[in-house]
């Protein structure tokens, strides 16, 4: 990292940037736009040239320039930290209550039904998240939902591009309690903002997070409308998963026409998700810093089949440890047994390697002249001095190559040089 901040061009250009708009947020969007870029990935373009203030202000609240560990203050009475999967009260599998929400959403619904909770018993005003974009459903779009029904329309998750905290300034100058569900850098950002603007503080109440296996470029998208003869501008839907669960990717034009791709053809191997650089080098992608994270649940790491949709719940806050017993009590959530996080290394293998791995990947990219982020409080060092020097090497020297070849870096964005859907 350099003496000074990081430009948005550096960051961007550096492959630390996931695309949240947190940065347009804080510098205000007349000053910064959001723009799809050839490569599929949503990226910040000034407006205007940014003075150093507002460039210290971006990389404060950055989740891609600090990544920073969960406060123990906020942690549940029991919790205990685990080297991988950081604070936990509780691990469970667990379902919405709700056949339909479960049926509808990701998984087996949790992230769903707590928001669907939180609205109904009026614990906050709104939940900010995500669902598929009005008019573009290929696209996700932040959705601001204040009643249940809102709040499942925006279920199943979407595995491209998306902006949620682009408008997070405007929401909090609502003066109204809210929830945030979303990415585990979405989350980041949000707790990064919390520590800068003491309205954040006050009203973002919950912070939930799914744990993220990372976040394709549109181009992944895009090439099934491809494959299949569709173009965007003829959908009716696109649906990444959900109803089942993992649920198929549906797409469908206003004229009829409909495809359906199965989980593990779509997603089966890891070589082909499109990752965005910055999802490769991503030191928590399992929600260290929300309440409440939830994950899939496949032993060995993906579906064999169809089930009727679970979750792994992981409580981590004494915020959460509150909300995921109100939603007990209220039924809008079922346990279906205690889990572990050693179980959790079954269910998503590869999470472990990523954060055994991070520390090794950032000396690569550093030697290769790359920023890198800042991760206290994420044991990042403490679990590369677990790992075989063998493995740290191989893990440092890939990190670097690929850095100097430009995979783990992009090119800047620019108002000029946009995405032309197709």
């Amino acid at each position: 990292m350099p003496g000074r901040p990081l430009t948005l061009d550096e960051i961007v250009q550096g492959g630390l940037c996931m695309g949240c708009g947190l940065c347009a947020a804080v510098a205000a969007p007349e000053r910064v736009a959001m723009v799809m870029t050839p490569e599929g990935r949503l990226r910040p373009v000034p407006r205007e040239p940014l003075d150093a203030a507002t460039d210290a202000r971006i990389n404060a609240v950055c989740p891609g320039v600090t990544v920073q560990g969960p406060d123990p203050a906020d942690a549940a009475l029991e919790a205990e930290t685990d080297d991988i999967w950081g604070p936990a009260d509780e691990v469970v599998i667990a379902h919405a209550s709700d056949p339909d929400v479960r049926y509808r959403a990701a998984s087996g619904g949790i992230l769903t039904a707590l928001g669907q909770h939180l609205v109904a018993t009026g614990a906050v005003d709104f939940v900010l998240h995500v669902g598929a974009a009005q008019g573009a459903p290929m696209r996700s779009e932040a959705r601001v939902d204040a009643d249940p029904d809102g709040v499942l329309a925006g279920a199943s998750s979407r595995y491209g591009p998306s902006t949620p905290l682009h408008d997070i300034t405007q929401l909090l100058d609502r003066g109204r309690p809210f929830a945030v569900i979303g990415k585990p850098c979405d989350i980041t950002g949000v707790r990064n903002l919390q520590r800068q603007d003491p309205r954040a503080r006050e009203l973002i109440r919950y912070a939930l997070a799914l744990v993220c296996g990372g976040m394709s470029d549109l181009t992944k998208s895009q090439g099934v409308l491809d494959d299949h003869g569709m173009r965007e501008s003829e959908l009716s839907l696109f649906r990444y998963r959900g109803h089942g669960n993992p649920g198929p990717l549906r797409a469908e034009t206003e004229d009829g026409r409909a495809v359906e791709i199965g989980y593990n053809a779509m997603w089966g191997d890891e070589v082909g998700w499109a990752l965005q650089p910055r999802c490769k080098i991503c030191p928590d992608a399992i929600g260290e810093v929300a309440d409440i994270a939830a994950a899939d649940c496949w032993p060995g790491g993906g579906p064999s089949g169809e089930d009727a949709g679970f979750n792994a719940v992981l409580v981590r806050t004494a915020r959460g440890r509150e909300l995921f017993d109100a939603a007990l009590r209220a039924d809008a959530v079922t346990i279906d047994r205690a889990s572990s996080v050693r179980e959790m290394d079954d269910f998503q293998p590869h999470q472990v390697r990523k954060k055994n791995a991070v520390r090794a990947r950032y000396i690569g990219m550093a030697a290769a002249g790359l920023p890198v982020p800042a991760t206290p409080g994420l044991r990042t060092v403490k679990l590369a001095k677990q790992q075989p020097l063998s493995f740290l090497l191989t893990e440092a020297r890939a990190a670097r190559r690929r850095a100097k070849t430009g995979r783990l870096g992009e090119p800047p964005a620019r108002l000029d040089r946009v995405w032309q859907s197709t």
